[in-house]
């Protein structure tokens, strides 16, 4: 589930971080307020590809982060998902973090528990946490590619479809080779000959990886190596074999420092130095003897190196290619020679075609026999939500047109077709459907598809363009329903659609100097209220269109919500909201069949048999106070003191607090306790009966 968003310099937005919670949250505001910027923004966290405009106007980098809450159901498989790709796993694999930059140059870089990723991984980490269902997606079920992939998706067979491309590119590669190997002829032969002696030739010379310049390094000292022996030779002399070497001289000089650091101290440091100068003086001439020693002028060895340079040289020249690559090429003459020889057995190609046939004809077939059964339930599925979106008598039905030869994607095309009302022949989608039917139909394919899917977040972008009235709200149900199993994230312009959200935003945007920037408020049921009468009325909020808004159900205030949930339910319930005495009415209690002050209701003990409605109060002078109350009461209704006439369910009440109810009590029992003790030792029936 995606808990947290957090924006910075994106677009119009200057920085923004929005925490979101489970169930059915629907974002609202005016056209081009930014809702859709959002979406744009997580896409983007998802792996999408950035664009340097999306960056806000002055700045010079934007950042998109998103916290997902792994559900327990994802845990176990995004955690070896992690493993597998090198992430760290934050809070024991219970959260995901998501993140991108986009900088002013162009580039991105994304990151996951921050680590740097690839988008291909962003996107393979978003696939199992968000499904985005965009505005235009009406638009895509006109194109046959997109029914087929929705129908694949839905049923589970993409794994099983992508197996059948592979087949199919493997039996088309082969067959292509055999029509050459069929229409070649002598081309063919002059052809394998011309590799066969280009392959001899290269074998002969048998370039290595790295020889030229290896040999290169050789012939530059084999060259050279009178002028090296006579330079290091020289080097030698001055160092220390003259009569006023450098050796001598620098060691004359160390003993005088040291022994004038003697008296100094201050000397001490440049004697150490001067010893350690002639240190590596020393260890200087002696490498030199020993290169002395060991360096030879080989004339010979000379010669074979200038030989093997001039034959590398004069191959890479023939081959025009360049002289490390001989070996790179020695291997790609082999390969091309065997293939080419391997083509030339006819027999072989067609055996080998013959096998590749069977191996797609036989997972083609077992795709087809699976779209089959999941097309069939598919449009049972979509059928069934069309009737409750104002196409009474519609019907889809999925097709699978076979093909006079396989494909990739199988031995059938698919093809959704649509009747519009009851009796009429389906035909196909983009001929009959108009753009409201079209956007219905997509709506409740995505919802059905949604149902069935085990990604914890979905998205509709503006789905439910094209439609309104009784539809809309409808719509607005069928959302509502999905986020009892999803996190359901909705931009609408319909308020029928808004009302039914557990959660709502709205986006504005504002003018911040010579900047404009986006804004997202957390609307209460008051401010819902006023934003969804904006929905229906425009600009102008009139009192008629917040009487409007205040009638849909999930606008209503608590107690109207909880007494109409009350009214649905089960008659003992209804009975016993109907018998509330006048004493209960007069003195509010949490009372345990009616809602609490904050919309809930109580405990719903069972009534029995419901008293009779209140009677009206007595004229003023008639009598007065507690007595008269009681004396309002039927007949029929009341309890005596004997215990022979009480009801069963008060007589704990009426026997546990006696000694409260001395001189206070009418014959009738009617009372209203004043101590605390006596609301708490009631049950919930005997408080619905006082």
């Amino acid at each position: 589930m995606l808990q947290t968003i957090s924006l910075r310099d994106f677009v119009i937005v200057d920085q923004l971080e929005l925490d979101l919670t489970s169930g059915f949250t629907v974002l609202t505001g005016e056209t081009g307020a930014g809702k859709s910027i959002l979406l744009d923004a997580l896409s983007l966290a998802l792996g999408e590809r950035a664009d340097s405009s999306q960056i806000r106007e002055g700045c010079n980098r934007a950042e998109i982060s998103a916290l997902f809450r792994i559900e327990p159901n994802q845990s176990k498989e995004l955690s070896k998902w992690l493993d597998e790709q090198g992430f760290p796993q934050e809070d024991d694999g219970q959260s995901l973090v998501l993140k991108r930059t986009v900088e002013a140059n162009g580039r991105s870089r994304a990151f996951i528990n921050g680590s740097v990723a690839t988008l291909t991984q962003l996107r393979e980490a978003g696939d199992q946490l968000v499904d985005i269902h965009g505005q235009h997606a009406h638009q895509l079920l006109l194109k046959g590619g997109a029914q087929r992939e929705l129908l694949d998706s839905h049923a589970g067979l993409l794994p099983l479809a992508s197996e059948v491309a592979t087949a199919f590119k493997t039996l088309a590669d082969s067959r292509r080779r055999l029509e050459q190997a069929e229409n070649a002829g002598q081309d063919v032969e002059r052809e394998r000959e011309r590799l066969q002696w280009q392959l001899d030739e290269l074998t002969e010379l048998s370039p290595q990886e790295g020889e030229w310049a290896t040999i290169q390094s050789e012939h530059a000292r084999l060259a050279n190596g009178a002028k090296l022996i006579g330079g290091c030779q020289e080097a030698v002399d001055i160092l220390s074999d003259a009569d006023n070497s450098l050796e001598s001289t620098l060691s004359k000089v160390c003993g005088n420092i040291s022994a004038l650091a003697e008296h100094d101290p201050g000397l001490s440091d440049i004697s150490q130095s001067l010893e350690s100068a002639s240190i590596q003086l020393d260890e200087a001439i002696h490498g030199l003897n020993r290169y002395l020693q060991k360096i030879d002028l080989d004339p010979a060895r000379l010669a074979q190196v200038e030989e093997r340079m001039q034959a590398l040289h004069s191959a890479a020249r023939k081959y025009r290619t360049e002289t490390d690559d001989l070996p790179k090429l020695l291997l790609e003459t082999a390969e091309r020679l065997d293939a080419l020889t391997a083509s030339q057995n006819i027999e072989a190609l067609r055996e080998q075609v013959k096998q590749e046939e069977a191996t797609y004809l036989k997972l083609a077939k077992q795709l087809t026999q699976k779209r089959s059964k999941a097309a069939k339930e598919l449009g049972d599925l979509v059928t069934s939500a069309m009737q409750d979106l104002s196409m009474a008598g519609g019907r889809l039905e999925i097709a699978l047109v076979p093909l006079n030869e396989g494909g990739s994607h199988g031995l059938e095309q698919i093809e959704f077709l649509v009747a519009g009302h009851a009796g009429s022949t389906p035909r196909s989608l983009a001929k009959v459907a108009s753009g409201g039917e079209l956007a219905r139909i997509s709506l409740a394919i995505s919802v059905i598809t949604s149902k069935a899917s085990f990604t914890p977040t979905l998205i509709f972008d503006e789905v439910d363009a094209g439609i309104g009235g009784a539809v809309a709200e409808t719509v607005g149900k069928l959302l509502h329903q999905l986020g009892q199993s999803h996190q359901i994230l909705c931009v609408t312009h319909l308020p029928q659609v808004a009302a039914q959200g557990n959660h709502h935003f709205k986006i504005s945007k504002s003018q911040s100097g010579e900047k404009t920037v986006s804004q997202v408020q957390v609307l209460g049921r008051t401010e819902r209220v006023e934003e969804v009468a904006r929905m229906l009325g425009g600009a102008t909020i009139t009192d008629t269109t917040r009487r409007h808004a205040r009638s849909f159900r999930f606008l209503l205030p608590r107690h109207r919500h909880a007494r109409e949930r009350r009214q649905q339910g089960a008659p003992a319930l209804r009975a016993a909201d109907a018998v509330a005495p006048a004493a209960l009415q007069r003195h509010p209690l949490r009372h345990p069949l009616l809602p609490h002050q904050d919309g809930r209701a109580g405990d719903r003990a069972q009534v029995g048999a419901p008293l009779p409605p209140r009677p009206a109060r007595p004229a003023a002078g008639a009598g007065g106070g507690h007595s008269q109350v009681l004396r309002s009461v039927p007949e029929d209704a009341r309890r005596h003191r004997d215990a022979r006439h009480r009801k069963p369910h008060l007589q704990a009440a009426q026997c546990r607090y006696r000694h409260h109810l001395q001189g206070r009590c009418h014959p009738l029992g009617l009372y209203r306790p004043v101590h605390p003790r006596q609301w708490r030792g009631l049950g919930s029936a005997q408080v619905a009966a006082l």
